[in-house]
């Protein structure tokens, strides 16, 4: 007879979590859960919260200042760790759950885990309508959580105590799985957190968690390994899963034996050091030259542990009708339009083509040219970062060069955040990378306002290390509050703003497709009677506690990084940029729907280029 334990269902929970431990790629044991995350407030303060306190001392819980931040500072903790542990994050009802929506579609999209506990309205419906609790006219047991249904892998409502010894172990296992990863969510009612059941002891102490790695089916391995048999020009396209994989060792190897060129979509890129002779750069829209050029020549793209979304590809027009090999842990993302899949884990997968691979080369004159053209890049990204203009404002790529220049060769492993708009692109071109792990940009949302947030879960992954974060005015605007938690929390962050007086990004692509100037700059937003911005954002950031100053100039921002890096406390240092200009290297088309029918000159000539360009598109 199974031994048992009178205790509320948030109880069991938060007991079950402070448990569990998960067996990681180097052999040692470490708890699967990082930490809790929580805003208390009307749903989850009397039960969840008493629980937390309880176990406070095995499972630490950190206050933040936004249910969207410390969702977002989880989902970076689960990318800065590779996927193998995770952070819980636990709100009130109403307002404080849906502000997790966002974040949740982030992790969704970017296949990172993230275990999301909201409150919930009353079970038993006896005191309903509570407050701040939704009323469907045809819906009865709709709460506002079910908005995030579409937006997890895995959604439950524990309606009864008992429902939480079957619910949590489908969660945590939803989250382990390499192709189902993803954010999970459990409602919580309010009264249901605060029942009390005869839980098994045996939920309290669970086995040890353990990463699955899936082999390649022998018949798709051997089809693959003929399509790479046959090619002369192949070209590597690596996405965030062969991190994820950590397989880096893998395709280093893979491609020193083969003399395989390697290009790094923006979740790939680290995943061999950037200034190996065989890597070329970013891919795509925000492509180098070296990449994109090679794309365009390739009579293979071998594809591993990417979506393939429309900036690596752009938007499906760059490499044409050759043929893609996609290996991919998950069959919906490796047999998208029309690719041969290879459905493994990345470094199972390549370890065993590899071995199916013996005796064959790629083409001497094509590994040459790889060569070539990525020691030409590489000299180009140091002519970029290394020589502003004399006058005028700087732009991203002469900040990034000031930043990447005060990174001592001992630091190398140091961590730069970003997240949305122009830097993103710069960054993806220009940053050298040299440890996976050390570039992490968010840009399958290009969520503007995660930066920061992500920079406080990043370094709550790796407290050793320095954490860089890159963020523009218009997304520190959106939010910023978690400086004041990576204060509360004594974790110390870098920010470089860049303030380039709006949302320069959009104002260029605006530019771009023929329109006015309109809504994006600040200065171009004021109404009649209204009054210009002038926001100091080093005051703000100073008013949050952290130290703050803003720089004249790039020599200026030199000497404030060396000062950043010598401090303890978070640092802000503030520059300010142009919006006119951006790295015109590389790139390739991206697919923005331009009106067909305008008044604008300008519309139609951008209309014209579009449907010109469109025709390279494979559909």
């Amino acid at each position: 007879m199974r031994k048992t334990q009178r205790i509320t269902m948030a109880q069991a929970l938060v007991r079950h979590l402070a448990a569990l431990r998960v067996e990681m790629a180097d052999g040692s044991l470490q708890p699967y859960v990082g930490g809790v995350f929580s805003i208390f407030g009307h749903g989850n303060v009397a039960g969840i919260g008493e629980a937390l306190a309880a176990e406070r001392h095995t499972l630490p819980t950190w206050r933040a200042h936004n249910e969207q931040g410390m969702a977002h500072a989880a989902v970076a903790y689960a990318k800065a760790q590779f996927r193998q542990r995770i952070l819980a994050v636990t709100t009130s009802i109403g307002p404080g759950a849906t502000n997790l929506v966002t974040s949740a579609a982030l992790a969704h999209i970017n296949r990172l885990p993230v275990l999301l506990l909201p409150g919930d309205t009353f079970a038993s419906r006896a005191p309903d309508p509570v407050l701040q609790q939704l009323e469907d006219f045809g819906h009865g047991d709709l709460s506002v959580n079910d908005c995030l249904r579409p937006v997890t892998r895995y959604f439950d409502r524990i309606m009864r105590p008992e429902q939480l010894l079957h619910a949590l172990p489908r969660a945590i296992h939803t989250m382990l799985d390499p192709a189902s990863c993803g954010p999970v969510c459990l409602a919580l009612p309010q009264d249901v957190q605060t029942q009390a059941f005869d839980c098994p002891e045996d939920f309290l102490h669970p086995e040890t968690l353990r990463f699955r790695r899936m082999p390649p089916d022998g018949a798709e391995l051997a089809r693959a390994a003929q399509l790479l048999r046959s090619a002369q020009r192949p070209l590597l396209v690596v996405g965030g899963g062969l991190l994820y994989s950590q397989a880096w060792h893998a395709l280093r190897a893979f491609a020193e034996a083969y003399g395989l060129p390697v290009a790094e979509t923006q979740a790939g890129k680290g995943s061999l050091p950037w200034a190996h002779p065989l890597n070329v750069g970013a891919i795509g829209v925000t492509g180098s030259p070296a990449a994109n050029t090679l794309a365009r020549e390739a009579d293979l793209v071998f594809a591993i542990g990417t979506r393939l979304q429309d900036f690596s590809t752009g938007s499906h027009s760059l490499w044409g009708e050759v043929p893609v090999l996609s290996l991919n842990v998950q069959a919906f993302d490796a047999s998208k339009r029309g690719c041969t899949a290879l459905v493994a884990d990345a470094r199972r997968g390549l370890e065993q083509l590899q071995t199916a691979l013996a005796g064959w080369q790629a083409a001497a004159q094509w590994t040459a040219r790889a060569r070539d053209l990525a020691a030409s890049w590489a000299t180009r990204v140091n002519e970029l970062t290394t020589s502003p203009l004399p006058s005028g404002l700087p732009y991203d790529a002469e900040v990034i060069g000031a930043v990447q220049a005060s990174v001592p060769d001992s630091a190398s492993d140091d961590i730069v955040v970003c997240a949305a708009g122009t830097l993103p692109a710069e960054l993806h071109k220009l940053w050298r990378s040299s440890t996976p792990g050390g570039y992490h940009v968010e840009y399958g949302y290009s969520t503007m306002g995660y930066e920061i947030a992500g920079g406080l879960g990043a370094k709550l992954a790796h407290p050793g290390k320095e954490v860089i974060v890159m963020v523009g005015d218009g997304s520190y605007m959106m939010m910023n509050s978690e400086i004041a938690t990576s204060v509360l929390l004594g974790r110390k962050l870098i920010v470089v703003v860049l303030d380039n007086r709006g949302f320069g990004c959009i104002h260029r692509l605006q530019r771009a497709s023929g329109s006015p100037l309109f809504n994006n700059m600040l200065d171009d937003c004021i109404p009649e009677g209204g009054k210009a911005s002038a926001i100091d954002f080093a005051a703000h950031a100073r008013s949050m506690g952290a130290h703050a100053v803003h720089v004249a100039d790039i020599n200026a921002l030199r000497q404030a990084l060396q000062a950043a890096r010598a401090a303890s406390g978070t640092q802000l240092i503030v520059i300010n940029t142009t919006a006119e200009r951006s790295t015109a290297d590389g790139g390739c088309w991206w697919e923005v729907a331009i009106p067909e029918v305008s008044t604008r000159t300008e519309v139609n000539q951008a209309r014209t280029r579009y449907e010109r360009a469109k025709q390279d598109q494979k559909l």
